[in-house]
């Protein structure tokens, strides 16, 4: 569940105002019954949830007490995981998994109990809708049965209402004497200062005006590893991400993307270390790809199905070919949910970590950005354009070519893309045009080898039930749907290559 809130610090006399005005007309602020929460928040001895943002806590009274919140994309959100369960020494087995890409094998214990008298109000519409929540909280940091510290806080978390009702509640807080801004969590408050230290991972952070070409590696190589990391629990979750895409997707993406930068970018890395990664990161980028593919496929059958009205499939064999799409990938999803608790994944989280911490540059790394990084680029764009090493190029590429020779294409396509988008934030103008371009190329390779994967599986799915003629006709009747897709495709590639490959895009690598 994404959770969107707003805290603030308030004073122990702060009185809080009348929140009608924010409301829509004839909307109420509905008074809770007062209660007493307890919790206990779990974190290494270093603290390394609290630093990264993340609490795990078991919270007496409430139903699901086992509760995990990790950050989310949107400032203000969180992603909120809660379980049922009894207080234990450790926490259950699944939250403690949630959280490996923080605690990175660290112990989990106590680190802190809070008790908070809440006052909880509902906000709600003129039919009884619940726009939002407002719970003004009392705080106590307990050390066994004594009170060693004492603060005030409100949080205001939206459920059904506009997100501007937030901002509209805000500014009745603030002008009551409410502190808004960066707030710190309750436990992390709570931890004092340590929990507030920076976190093990290191974010990408910004460039600086003239930036080395070691800044921009480091730069990219931080960001694939924030992307990897920070979907990791939302994979073991299974579920769907808020904009519609799959956490099992940009995992892979991550992980793919960081491959590729490290051997483009590998003259500005240290070998032995860049291969390490790179074969670790292939290792665990192949079981997300059986999973990807899987969800891929799924969720191909039912669009391919529904794409002509007028000549509707059996259903019933459409539902027998998902069933069987479904066995694999359960399978792949418990193979990839066994391969992310292994002492392997974990050691390359580790590594992961540290690489973001201090990426091994090259000598060559502190030469400045823009003379160093066009020529490197120019590399994977070269053999786009021309191939190589059995590789079609994208300019010999014809309409009348095998799908492998197009696959090809693809896969040196994605990897031109990598690079043309890591540079792209410093030399800016024509690199990012021909990113732009070239992302519009990979969309179309990329629609037209999931074409040709389906084709293939629709096929060899009704070949494994020979006996249900049903399923072969509409296996067949898939695949043709889906080698005309692959024909469109081929027909409108030439514009996109054109458009990708003009030379006032591409000059700059020359």
């Amino acid at each position: 569940m994404l959770e969107e809130e707003r805290k603030y610090e308030v004073s122990p006399d702060f009185d809080l105002p009348d929140l009608t005005g924010a409301l829509p007309s004839g909307g109420r602020v509905v008074a809770k019954e007062p209660k007493v929460l307890t919790a206990t928040y779990f974190d290494t001895e270093d603290l390394r949830l609290a630093r990264a943002g993340v609490s795990l806590r078991f919270r007496k009274g409430d139903d699901q007490p086992w509760t995990v919140k990790l950050p989310a994309d949107v400032p203000g959100t969180r992603h909120e995981i809660s379980r049922g369960g009894k207080k234990a020494k450790t926490p259950p087995e699944e939250m403690s998994a949630l959280v490996t890409p923080y605690a990175r094998g660290g112990e989990l214990a106590p680190a802190v109990v809070v008790r908070s008298a809440r006052r909880a109000y509902l906000l709600q519409a003129g039919d009884g809708t619940t726009l939002a929540e407002l719970d003004d909280d009392t705080v106590e940091v307990l050390d066994g049965e004594k009170v060693r510290s004492t603060f005030r806080e409100v949080e205001v978390e939206r459920a059904g209402g506009d997100p501007a009702l937030l901002d509209e509640l805000e500014s009745l807080l603030v002008k009551a004497g409410a502190t808004a801004g960066t707030f710190t969590p309750k436990h992390a408050r709570a931890m004092g200062a340590a929990a507030s230290a920076a976190p093990d991972l290191v974010p990408p952070g910004t460039l600086p005006e003239a930036p080395t070409a070691g800044d921009v590696v480091t730069a990219a190589i931080r960001d694939g590893i924030g992307r990897i990391l920070a979907h990791d629990p939302l994979v073991r979750l299974g579920q769907p991400l808020p904009d519609g895409d799959t956490a099992v997707h940009q995992m892979r993406v991550g992980c793919r993307r960081l491959r590729s930068d490290l051997r483009t970018f590998g003259a500005l890395v240290k070998t032995s270390w860049a291969r390490t990664l790179r074969d670790e990161l292939g290792w665990i980028a192949g079981v997300l790809g059986a999973a990807r593919d899987a969800e891929v496929l799924r969720d191909r059958l039912r669009r391919t199905a529904a794409l002509d009205a007028l000549a509707p499939l059996d259903a019933k064999a459409v539902d027998r070919l998902d069933a069987r799409l479904e066995k694999r990938q359960r399978k792949a999803l418990d193979a990839l949910d066994a391969a992310l608790r292994t002492p392997r994944y974990r050691k390359l989280v580790d590594l992961l970590v540290e690489a973001a911490r201090e990426p091994q540059l090259s000598a060559d790394a502190g030469a400045p950005a823009t003379e160093v990084l066009p020529r490197l680029v120019s590399r994977p764009w070269d053999v786009l354009v021309n191939g190589g090493k059995g590789v079609a190029g994208a300019a010999e590429l014809h309409a009348g070519d095998s799908d492998e020779r197009w696959h090809g294409v693809r896969i040196s396509g994605k990897r031109a893309r990598y690079a043309v988008e890591a540079v792209a934030p410093v030399l800016g103008g024509q690199a990012a045009a021909l990113g732009k371009a070239l992302s519009k190329v990979q969309n179309l390779l990329g629609e037209h080898q999931d074409a040709a994967m389906a084709a293939q599986t629709w096929l060899d799915l009704a070949a494994e039930k020979p006996d249900d003629h049903d399923m072969a006709v509409t296996a067949g009747r898939l695949a043709e749907r889906e080698r005309a897709i692959i024909h469109a495709v081929r027909g409108a590639f030439p514009a996109a290559w054109e458009n990708a490959a003009q030379p006032k895009k591409t000059a700059w690598l020359r």
